[in-house]
């Protein structure tokens, strides 16, 4: 299957480790010199709101933690996510 770096901010990111769904993908970190995908970015908690004060981390999703690319999620497991971004 063939996907568009434009087309992965129309996927909800979901960690499989607790089924939480972590957004959307908002930027890809691609290394220049390889052309390789080395993370997916997901905003953190907060980022939507209009609010100077709370706002959450971005989440980088190394490219190793994608485990499925499907037709409307993609699937990664981050086991470190169920504190450290609550």
């Amino acid at each position: 299957m063939l996907v568009r770096a434009s087309e992965l901010r129309l996927l909800d990111v979901i960690n499989v480790v607790d089924g939480r769904k972590l957004g959307y993908v908002y930027d890809v970190d691609v290394d220049v010199e390889t052309g390789r995908i080395r993370a997916l970015l997901v905003p953190g908690e907060g980022r939507r709101l209009v609010s100077l004060f709370g706002r959450r981390p971005d989440i980088a999703i190394p490219w190793k933690r994608v485990r499925k690319i499907g037709v409307d999620v993609i699937l990664v497991h981050l086991p470190q996510t169920t504190e450290e971004h609550r």
